[in-house]
């Protein structure tokens, strides 16, 4: 009230004309204000950012890099990500689904058969990259809904002190050398594990198996833990996934990656969830990601790019990518997925001995 009563006053002390500068005054406060309002307004979405999300299983030193990139090349496009086990990743996706919506734009991990089902259920977007005329496509039943953005690769790790004669077949899993030494990812825990498995059962059947049971071949846990164990020598080899390989090499463990002939391929894909708030940007996403620059990233990790114009850093040893394409043991995805849990039975049961 005391306020407003000298606000009153001081307003009869003004003459006319100065009321009337004030008033003026104000109305530009106001305009000016208003105009400021509005600017905020507009800026709003850009500083909350309409982020594309990404979710994958890829390792933080080839997802943080190869975002990076994409970043440089789309600098208005703002970017999140969220890296785990693909497990992980499905089981977050299926609470997000329960909860009304995806909260991801982009999916890119290794387990081929998440994407067929994820393509079953219809919440994948169908988009075919411009770029894909230039990249090796693993998948005959190629329609859109998922892209090969890396050709994973598994081979004999070896433990070099105690392994002095390169594996050269398969069957050489089943020398002396490797009895009670060989070790396996449990498929049960690994989906990279359990494409190798269904693979080679599919190449050789289930008497190889049988075999390596009786040279008493084990089963580990993860696939980073089965090559650390080859590398610390409590195993001298293992069925081994190319870039966790590759960077035990690099930090001087002493092991060494061989390929059989016949060699086990695991494409990492890449889709759009269907529903994307980030469409466009998703789309530019998935083009980066098949580039040439993107690409090169992926083969300086120790694993196989999806185009051949891009080759490997020699000290990884690995096959060129159309040979490695090539030479893969084909299978029905369709198909290894429906039988994924008798798969996983029969073959712990005959590792373990209960067949």
């Amino acid at each position: 009230m005391q306020k407003y009563r000298l606000y009153k006053e001081a307003l009869r002390a003004m003459g006319k004309k100065s009321i009337f500068l004030l008033v003026i005054i104000l109305l530009c406060s106001s305009v000016l204000a208003g105009c400021g309002s509005n600017d905020n307004k507009a800026a709003a979405p850009a500083a909350a950012g309409k982020k594309l999300i990404i979710y994958t299983s890829m390792k933080e030193s080839l997802i943080s890099g190869i975002v990076e990139g994409f970043k440089k090349k789309n600098p208005g496009i703002e970017v999140d990500y969220q890296s785990a086990g693909a497990g992980k990743l499905m089981a977050k996706i299926a609470a997000e689904r329960q909860s009304g919506r995806i909260l991801a734009d982009i999916i890119w991990t290794s387990e081929v058969p998440d994407f067929y089902n994820m393509k079953k259920e219809g919440i994948l977007e169908q988009y075919q990259s411009p770029v894909f005329k230039e990249i090796l496509n693993p998948f005959e039943d190629y329609d859109g809904y998922f892209t090969a953005a890396r050709l994973g690769t598994l081979g004999i790790a070896i433990n070099t002190d105690k392994i002095k004669t390169p594996p050269a077949q398969w069957s050489d899993l089943l020398n002396p050398e490797y009895k009670g030494a060989f070790g396996i990812a449990d498929p049960a825990l690994s989906g990279t594990s359990y494409m190798s498995v269904a693979l080679l059962e599919k190449q050789f059947g289930w008497g190889f198996f049988e075999k390596l049971h009786g040279n008493q071949a084990r089963i580990g846990k993860g696939s980073g833990q089965v090559i650390d164990d080859t590398a610390s020598g409590e195993l001298a080899a293992s069925l081994a996934v190319d870039y966790i390989t590759n960077d035990k090499i690099e930090k001087g463990a002493h092991i060494a990656l061989y390929y059989p002939p016949e060699l086990l391929l695991a494409p990492s894909p890449v889709a759009i969830f269907k529903g994307s708030a980030n469409l466009d940007a998703a789309k530019k996403f998935v083009d980066y990601l098949l580039s040439q620059e993107a690409q090169t990233l992926i083969a300086g990790e120790g694993t196989l790019p999806v185009r051949s114009d891009v080759k490997s850093p020699a000290k990884f040893k690995l096959p060129e990518p159309a040979d490695a394409l090539k030479r893969s043991i084909k299978i029905n995805y369709v198909e290894m997925m429906a039988s994924k849990e008798t798969t996983i039975k029969k073959f712990t049961d005959i590792l373990q001995g209960k067949k």
